[in-house]
C-alpha cells in the first residue's frame, strides 16, 4: 500500500489494473432512502405539529436550533439506527441529515451535538418570574413542567392516529401491554424486579389493534404492578377516539397483567368490550377438572390421529373475592404431546368461547407484540440510559413517534406487500440504507442514486404511494391541496 500527496492510496491488482482509492468522490451519504419518510412527515405536519406543542423555556435570541429542528434530528437518527445523543456526532455535519432537519448541506450548517440533543431531553419551563424568590417551587416547578412534556406527546400519539385515517373506522381494538426495559446503570427509579429477574423500567404501551399504531407510551418505575395508570392512560385514548367518532366500538384487549377490578368496571362503565388474560387458581381448576378428564379420555385413544385436541368452555357465574359482579370466564382446555395446559380470559363479550379466545384474544400474537418488538429490537427504545428518569421517558417517546412514522409508511405501502410485510430493520437495509451522491445548485439539492441500486424501481414505488396517501387523507379531511414534490434521482 502506497500513499502519496494526493490521498491515493493502491491496494492489490485485477488483472491489469490496480485497484485505487481516492477521497475526491464528492459528498456522499449512506441513508438517502429516508428522503421519502420524511416527505411524508413533512406533508402530513406529523413533527412539525408536534414540537409547535412542546414549551420551549430557552432565550429565543440565543438559540441555534429550534424545537422541531432537535426533534427531527433525533428521530431521523433512530430511523437510521443512530439511536443515542451522542451519536450526533456522527451525523450533525452529514448533508442527508441536515437536509431532512431543513438546514442547507454544508459545514457551516452542523445539526445539534450530542450534549444539545441531551439536554434537549431534560429541558423544563423557566420560573415564575413574578412570585417572590422564596416562593418559587423550583424542582417542583421543573418535574411539573417535564411531565407535561410527556404529556404533550402522549395525548398527540391519538390525534395523530384519528387526522391519519383515510374513512372512520366501525370499531378500534386497543392493545395494552407492559414490558420490561433492562436499565445498565444508575437510572433514577430503575428497580430489581424478581420475576424478570433484571434492574429494570416496567414501561405501559397502547397500540391499535389492527395496524400497531401507538397510542401511548409510559415509562414507569421497574417494581410497579403491570396496571399501574392503565386505566387513566385508556380514558385519555378512549375519550379522544369517541371525540372523533362518537360512536365507534371500542375493544380492550391485555394480558392477566392488567385484568384488575378496576379496570373491567371502566371498560363496562363506558360500554367497552374486553377481553383480559386471566391467571389460574384453585375454583377455576375445579370447575374445569370434568372438562380436563373428558378431554384426556379422548386424548388417550385418539392421540395417534389427533396430537393436539382442545376444548372451549364458559362459566358465565364466575366472581372473585374482590370483584362486584360475576363475569363471564372463556376457558381453554388443551392436551398435547407436552401434557395439559389451561388458559383462561374474563370477557364482557358474547358469542363462541372460541371465536373469542382465538378470533380476538390470541390476536395479541401480532399486536402488541410484534410492535413492542419493533420498537426494542429495530429502533432501540430499550437504549434509555440517561440518568434522570423523566428524560428516559422523553427519549422512549421520541422511538414512539419514530414508530409512528413507520406505521403512517406501511399503511400507505399497504399494496406493496414487500414493503407493507416488512420490519424496521428490512425496510432499513432495503429502502433506508442507500448510498448518494451530494450536489447543490442555486435551485436544488440533487441526492444521486446510484443506477445500479436493485431497489430502485421498488423507491420509487413507495413514493409514489406515500404521495397517493397524503392525497387521500386531504380528501377526506377537506384540506387544501398541498404539491407532494417528486423526489430527485
Amino acid at each position: 500500500m502506497a500513499t502519496d500527496c494526493s490521498q491515493q492510496l493502491t491496494f492489490w491488482r485485477v488483472g491489469q489494473q490496480q485497484v485505487t482509492v481516492d477521497f475526491d468522490g464528492g459528498q456522499i451519504v449512506t441513508d438517502a432512502g429516508l428522503l421519502a419518510i420524511r416527505a411524508l412527515d413533512k406533508e402530513l405536519g406529523v413533527l412539525s405539529e408536534l414540537a409547535q406543542r412542546l414549551p420551549d423555556p430557552r432565550a429565543q435570541k440565543l438559540i441555534t436550533h429550534s424545537r422541531e429542528a432537535l426533534l427531527t434530528q433525533q428521530v431521523y437518527q433512530i430511523l437510521a439506527d443512530y439511536a443515542d445523543c451522542n451519536d450526533a456526532q456522527v451525523v450533525r455535519q452529514d448533508p442527508l441529515f441536515q437536509t431532512l432537519v431543513g438546514y442547507p448541506p454544508h459545514a457551516n450548517s452542523p445539526l445539534a451535538s450530542g450534549s444539545t440533543l441531551a439536554r434537549f431531553k431534560g429541558a423544563f419551563t423557566r420560573r415564575q418570574a413574578e412570585l417572590p424568590l422564596e416562593e418559587r417551587p423550583a424542582l417542583f416547578e421543573m418535574d411539573a413542567a417535564q411531565t407535561q412534556r410527556l404529556k404533550i406527546l402522549n395525548d398527540y400519539l391519538p390525534e395523530l392516529f384519528v387526522r391519519t385515517r383515510r374513512a372512520p373506522p366501525a370499531s378500534v381494538i386497543i392493545d395494552l401491554d407492559a414490558s420490561d426495559d433492562p436499565t445498565p446503570g444508575q437510572q433514577i427509579l430503575s428497580a430489581f424486579h424478581g420475576y424478570f429477574d433484571q434492574h429494570q423500567y416496567f414501561p405501559l404501551f397502547a397500540f391499535e389493534g389492527v395496524t400497531g399504531f401507538p397510542l401511548a407510551a409510559w415509562l414507569r418505575p421497574g417494581t410497579v404492578h403491570a396496571s399501574c395508570g392503565a386505566i387513566d392512560v385508556l380514558k385519555i385514548i378512549v375519550d379522544r377516539l369517541r371525540q372523533a367518532w362518537p360512536n365507534v366500538t371500542i375493544l380492550v384487549r391485555a394480558d392477566n397483567g392488567l385484568a384488575v377490578p378496576g379496570m373491567y368496571e371502566y371498560c363496562e362503565a363506558e360500554g367497552l368490550l374486553y377481553a383480559f388474560g386471566y391467571a389460574s387458581n384453585d375454583v377455576l381448576s375445579a370447575r374445569t377438572d370434568p372438562v380436563l378428564a373428558d378431554l384426556e379420555a379422548y386424548y388417550h385413544w385418539y392421540h395417534q390421529r389427533e396430537p393436539e385436541v382442545q376444548r372451549f368452555e364458559v362459566i358465565e357465574d364466575y366472581q372473585a373475592g374482590s370483584w362486584s359482579r360475576p363475569r363471564r370466564i372463556v376457558a381453554k382446555i388443551e392436551i398435547n404431546r407436552h401434557g395439559t395446559n389451561r388458559r383462561y380470559v374474563v370477557t364482557n363479550m358474547s358469542g363462541h368461547p372460541q371465536g373469542i379466545y382465538h378470533g380476538f384474544y390470541v390476536q395479541r400474537g401480532d399486536v402488541p407484540e410484534r410492535p413492542i418488538g419493533e420498537l426494542k429490537n429495530g429502533l432501540s427504545a430499550d437504549r434509555l440510559s440517561f440518568h434522570r428518569f423523566r428524560a428516559n421517558a422523553m427519549k422512549l417517546l421520541e422511538h414512539t413517534v419514530a414508530y409512528a412514522l413507520v406505521v403512517l409508511h406501511r399503511e400507505a405501502t399497504a399494496h406493496i406487500p414487500e414493503v407493507a410485510r416488512a420490519e424496521v430493520h428490512t425496510l432499513r437495509l432495503r429502502l433506508w440504507k442507500v448510498g448518494a451522491l451530494v450536489r447543490t445548485s442555486v435551485r436544488r439539492i440533487w441526492f444521486h442514486f446510484s443506477e445500479t441500486w436493485p431497489h430502485q424501481d421498488l423507491w420509487v414505488r413507495v413514493h409514489q404511494a406515500l404521495a397517493d396517501f397524503v392525497r387521500q387523507l386531504q380528501r377526506v379531511n377537506r384540506a387544501p391541496p398541498v404539491e407532494f414534490d417528486s423526489l430527485p434521482m
